[in-house]
């Protein structure tokens, strides 16, 4: 999946409300989103140019095991660098070698991949059936729909490619709610998005089905 946004309102809504530091203030080049299913099998700090005072930046280099790319250049990601500390915006990763992530994050190229606290990283044994299915097989089919956050109720969709989400306005600003667990947002036959729960596939009633 090259573009788009992620059908899955636990990767792609509330986690942009953070204000981390980003990872181009840190690192120069052009950067494009990547999502991937890694284990982390070491970690040093690292020199990471000059701030504006001429003070060293130390960033956390973690060697990685690349599983999976879901979202990002066909080439596999070596190395992911953060921040030092949460206090500063960073990740911390187990290297034990056995504990798997989903990590989404900016990829500059060359096998490598930057990541702050706004950025999705989530154990892979944390996450239910239906959210490891819908990475799997179905994230290509909710690129084109967009996630509209309901903050308080009531809300509306503006447009048919929306789909609202509103386990943050239903269940007290709970960004892994029902919605977020079980459900994924994909394109139906006449281009309006819906919400979509289930293991199996969906039937093609289901994807025919017109928005009045």
């Amino acid at each position: 999946m090259q573009g788009g946004e992620l059908p899955f309102p636990w990767m792609g809504v509330p986690l942009g409300e953070h204000r981390a530091l980003p990872a181009p203030a840190l690192q120069p080049g052009p950067l494009h989103p990547l999502m991937i299913r890694a284990k982390a099998v070491s970690a040093k700090e690292v020199d990471s140019g000059n701030d504006i005072y001429g003070n060293p930046i130390k960033r956390i280099q973690y060697e990685i095991k690349q599983i999976k790319m879901f979202k990002g250049p066909d080439q596999d990601i070596e190395f992911i660098y953060t921040a030092p500390s949460t206090a500063v915006c960073g990740r911390l990763l187990d290297t034990g070698g056995k504990k798997e992530y989903l990590i989404a994050g900016k990829s500059e190229g060359n096998g490598k991949m930057h990541i702050t606290l706004c950025d999705l990283v989530s154990t892979w044994d944390s996450l239910t059936p239906t959210q490891k299915k819908s990475l799997n097989q179905r994230y290509q089919m909710g690129c084109e729909c967009k996630i509209s956050r309901c903050l308080s109720i009531p809300c509306f969709v503006s447009s048919s490619d929306e789909c609202l989400w509103t386990d943050w306005a239903m269940e007290k600003n709970n960004v892994d709610g029902r919605q977020a667990k079980h459900y994924a947002c994909i394109k139906r036959s006449d281009g309006s998005c819906a919400w979509y729960r289930g293991m199996a596939p969906p039937k093609q009633e289901f994807l025919d089905i017109e928005d009045p």
